[in-house]
């Protein structure tokens, strides 16, 4: 298991895959993919219990469910970087024919990916039918699940968050990425959810909170939601991220929620990122 010098150097080489692989076609999502990498090369590299042979049932192991499928340029990268495919199939994303869609799918059978996520607000609801499933199977292991702030505008999450907790959904950890942030603008502005915290705990959810640009917190939040586990109560974890986090001049604007840069931004963001695991 990587310690937290090493999970750096793998998340700053995430973060370079993300920038060359969005402007390697013009097109792609970056502010919410660089904001999210540190949160899952900690859960990839450290706090997951799962398998680079990948198993579509996921029979013990733990699972991960992307909801927020417009950060695939980081779900792929962490994926590739795990074992689950060659690196250099990053070079193939948003191209023809790809199985590194825009959006994650299923028809294409990429390993590690288990549910397509093209529409937000869905990936809740399929975590908390996972972890249900690991229940009646008797399987110990938990299920992860990431969505946006910006993401829990969509109805069905309510529904969700309320089903899990009345159902006692105990082996679930639901990440949100809390950058206020979304395509059109500020989430405040947007559609403001108020206290998102308070909503949870309203709604019989144990949330912790964690900054999800410091490893060391990452890693330690990680660790006390799995600690809570098990106690009746669905898990929370408020994640505050800033968008496109690692790059200075993507740093907390949505403006680069979903545009690529040119080859000169590209350049400068490259400067900003060390290299440390060899570009694809």
């Amino acid at each position: 298991m990587a310690d937290t010098t090493e999970l750096k150097k793998i998340a700053s080489q995430i973060r370079r895959d993300i920038v060359r692989m969005v402007h390697g076609v013009q097109s792609g999502h970056p502010g919410g993919s660089l904001g999210c990498a540190d949160f899952l090369t900690a859960l990839y590299f450290k706090t997951l219990v799962h398998n680079p042979q990948f198993n579509m049932d996921g029979k013990g192991e733990d699972l991960f469910f992307l909801s927020n499928g417009h950060v695939s340029p980081l779900f792929y990268s962490t994926l590739a970087r795990a074992g689950y495919f060659d690196v250099k199939e990053l070079a193939t994303f948003r191209k023809i024919n790809t199985r590194l869609q825009g959006h994650p799918t299923t028809h294409e059978h990429l390993p590690g990916v288990r549910v397509a996520s093209g529409s937000l607000g869905q990936g809740i609801s399929v975590a908390i039918g996972a972890a249900l499933s690991k229940k009646l199977n008797g399987d110990k292991n938990l299920v992860f699940a990431l969505c946006g702030d910006g993401e829990l505008d969509e109805g069905q999450n309510w529904e969700a968050i309320m089903f899990a907790p009345h159902h006692k959904v105990d082996n679930l950890i639901l990440t949100v990425d809390y950058n206020g942030q979304q395509i059109d603008g500020s989430t405040k502005n947007v559609l403001n959810t108020f206290s998102l915290k308070a909503k949870f705990e309203a709604f019989n959810w144990t949330v912790i909170e964690m900054d999800g640009n410091d490893m060391d917190d990452t890693v330690a939040g990680l660790d006390k939601a799995k600690s809570l586990t098990g106690n009746g109560k669905p898990i929370c974890i408020m994640m505050t991220t800033i968008m496109g986090k690692g790059v200075d001049f993507m740093e907390g604007s949505h403006e680069w929620h979903g545009i690529a840069p040119n080859d000169a931004q590209l350049a400068k963001a490259l400067e900003q990122l060390p290299e440390t695991l060899g570009d694809y």
